[in-house]
């Protein structure tokens, strides 16, 4: 059966028509331009690796290969938010194919991480730094299957830019400097191997001076080197060389024997060393699957599966369809109140049901159900805030409802990039993990492993409880969008928890409100922090509600009345948000970055 025989039929409710044609360029004044372009538009977290991916489509790259490029950007300049031993899922909406894919791109626990082991050890939840959380590296596997399935340049034309970066350095800026900074004593203490690359000269690097990551350069030009060893052997086998030089080679084998070697001081106050084996890297694959869908006023919504919270967003769209948000009026009281009550329900059904679907029955078909949505939609009480964590019946194989944990504690971030070509292919992707703040740069590989196992749960029978071999839950969900089978729309953006929540708004900014890309963007936002956080130490804060202080004083205050517990973050403080569409009809790309934290853009011609 064909993707477009499986998706669900529009849903075009009474009460709002389907918007026939998108706010393009009206508008009063935003924080960047619409950023239009008829050959290609990227968009990153930083304006250097979106720079990496607009060169790639200007050598005649196409947008999975731009998108790669970018990706090996990131992870160079903005090591404190991503890194190449992290993780990475990725949409892609191949336009030959005329269909949409996940490429997982999340590594898996090793085989010796067991919750035998953590029970023994007297640990109760899995540390978010040091190196106990370290999952099987997924990102360089993710975008050479990238390359390999759906693009058509070389390794060496894709990580090129991000190796040139690495060489010969990059203005550092506030963002990567203050990270540093913040972590210049633990380096300097206890991570040799952060301070050799982090503190040139044993000093935090200042603003505009050039930061080098030469470690990290020779180690990725074995890569190529790899890739040009077996060229003869045709473009798909050397790009399979270049892996197998990460996973199967020396570098595997120096990953290995660092995290298996090396004690590292983590949250529980005792030394560890890490699970991650040689076998463990040997045996990773990565795969393309099937993406998880819903339609929205007439588009078609992608995500990733049940082992991210993407599919919360679906979930979210479902209960939210049901309501005249234009009605109520842009970030008014009514509007948000619902939004929120909505949000409660979708994340209690995240912490009750998702996980990695190789290891437990996941219950999708009833959760991104229509009518399930209408059952839940009518738990949304118009005058006040639930302070219950009220996950639906789903016939899933969880008993218990999950534990609040101690106290949020995410204190890295993450990333993120989208890309539109002249020819209708799409990407979207969440790089995250492997951050230089939660665990020490490998001495001569220039980067650190990732602690993305915090995610798991230590609970057996939990659909996201530790096993070797599977995926945690991760936050990181990028977003695609079709129009009427049509390539339409990519977006994402970092921040946890919160990524679904912010990229709704932005999407329910576009489509609901009329907002051009960038207004959308730029509009001021929130988030809920009633259900339990997925990082380390895994709290929740019934009830609450961070609010960008734009957001007027009245609206605060009748959110409050309705039991709301409101709590005020100050201007564009909320993630950064990146997007792009593209207008079928004239074949125009449209792309915006949002303006917070200061790095992100787009480029487009």
């Amino acid at each position: 059966m064909s993707q477009k025989a499986d998706r669900p039929a529009p849903i075009r409710p009474a009460s709002h028509s389907v918007v026939e044609h998108f706010n393009v360029a009206e508008g009063g004044f935003t924080t960047r331009p619409v950023i239009m372009g008829r050959n290609g538009v990227v968009t990153s977290g930083h304006y250097l690796a979106t720079a990496a991916g607009f060169r790639v489509l200007e050598r005649g790259g196409n947008a999975l290969d731009a998108g790669a490029a970018a990706g090996f950007a990131l992870a160079v300049v903005e090591p404190h938010l991503n890194g190449i031993a992290g993780e990475v899922p990725i949409l892609v909406y191949p336009a030959r194919e005329d269909r949409v894919y996940a490429i997982s791109g999340q590594g898996w626990a090793p085989r010796a991480m067991t919750l035998d082991w953590f029970r023994e050890h007297r640990v109760s939840l899995i540390p978010g730094d040091g190196l106990l959380a370290a999952t099987v590296p997924a990102a360089v596997d993710a975008w050479i299957l990238c390359l390999i399935r759906f693009g058509r340049l070389t390794l060496a034309e894709t990580l090129g830019p991000a190796i040139e970066l690495a060489e010969e350095g990059f203005p550092m800026y506030p963002g990567l400097r203050n990270a540093i900074r913040a972590n210049a004593d633990r380096f300097r203490r206890e991570w040799p191997g952060s301070a050799a690359v982090c503190l040139p000269g044993g000093r935090v690097p200042e603003v505009g001076e050039a930061y080098r990551q030469l470690d990290w350069a020779r180690t990725f030009r074995r890569l190529i080197e790899a890739e040009s060893a077996h060229s003869h052997r045709g473009r798909e086998a050397a790009l399979r060389a270049a892996r197998d030089e990460f996973y199967r080679g020396d570098i595997a084998r120096r990953i290995a024997d660092f995290a298996q070697g090396t004690e590292v001081l983590d949250e529980t106050g005792v030394s560890h060393r890490g699970f991650l084996s040689a076998d463990d890297l040997v045996s990773y694959e990565g795969a393309v699957e099937e993406p998880v869908c819903t339609a929205y006023r007439g588009l078609e919504v992608f995500k990733c599966g049940p082992w991210s919270q993407g599919p919360v967003l679906l979930q979210m769209l479902n209960l939210l369809e049901g309501f005249d948000l234009s009605g109520m009026g842009h970030n008014s009281a009514d509007y948000i109140h619902t939004w929120i009550e909505a949000a409660k329900l979708a994340f209690a059904d995240r912490e009750a049901y998702y996980g990695d679907p190789r290891f437990s029955p996941i219950p999708l078909e009833r959760l991104l159900d229509k009518g399930y949505a209408a059952e839940r939609r009518s738990l949304i009480d118009p005058a006040r805030a639930s302070l219950e964590m009220r996950p639906g019946d789903a016939q899933s194989v969880l008993t218990r409802r999950p534990s609040s944990g101690h106290g949020r504690g995410f204190a890295s971030d993450t990333t993120h990039l989208d890309v539109i070509d002249s020819e209708g292919n799409l990407l979207a992707a969440t790089p995250s993990g492997a951050w230089i703040s939660a665990s020490p740069v490998i001495p001569g590989l220039g980067f650190p492993l990732g602690t993305r196992g915090q995610m798991f749960l230590l609970e057996p029978g939990h659909p996201n409880a530790l096993e070797p071999g599977k995926r945690p839950r991760t936050t990181l969900t990028p977003s695609l969008v079709l129009r009427e089978g049509r390539p339409f729309m990519v977006f994402g953006t970092p921040g946890g928890d919160n990524q679904d929540q912010w990229t709704c708004q932005f999407f329910l900014n576009f489509v609901d409100f009329g907002m051009n890309v960038q207004a959308a963007l730029d509009a001021p936002t929130f988030h809920s922090l009633h259900f339990p956080g997925s990082f380390y130490p895994r709290t929740s804060e019934p009830g609450h509600v961070a609010v960008e202080a734009r957001i007027p004083e009245g609206v605060r205050r009748e959110l409050e009345n309705r039991g709301h517990v409101v709590r005020i973050s100050p201007d564009w403080s909320h993630g950064r948000c990146l997007a792009i569409w593209r207008d079928d009809r004239t074949g125009t790309i449209f792309g915006g970055a949002s303006p917070r934290l200061g790095t992100g853009y787009a480029m487009g011609r």
